[in-house]
């Protein structure tokens, strides 16, 4: 089975890189392996407000688009508060391919 990873780079608010990151922790990444999704990591790039992630599944893109569609629409998505996306000023979301051999 192939792994998909997507890259997600964030711009975030000035100031709120310290309260995005606890909600990061403590609500997307559980709530993201809750929907099959594997958390990679998480980085900081404090000069330039960047926050860089990795999201992978074990699956096919079919599988990607339903786990994602069902993510974002769950109760908990929708009601997370505070809501993630209120932080971000500018996103890029990128899948990407790994070269490593098994």
């Amino acid at each position: 089975m192939a792994r998909l990873t997507q890259l997600r780079t964030y711009t975030i608010n000035k100031g709120a890189m310290d309260e995005f990151v606890a909600v990061w922790r403590h609500q997307v990444v559980p709530l993201r392996r809750q929907f099959g999704f594997i958390v990679d990591g998480g980085w900081v790039y404090a000069e330039a407000n960047k926050f860089v992630w990795m999201v992978s599944l074990d699956g096919t893109s079919d599988e990607w688009e339903a786990k994602t569609k069902a993510y974002i629409e769950s109760p908990e998505r929708q009601n997370m508060k505070p809501n993630p996306a209120d932080f971000i000023a500018h996103m890029d979301i990128t899948m990407i391919q790994s070269v490593m051999e098994d």
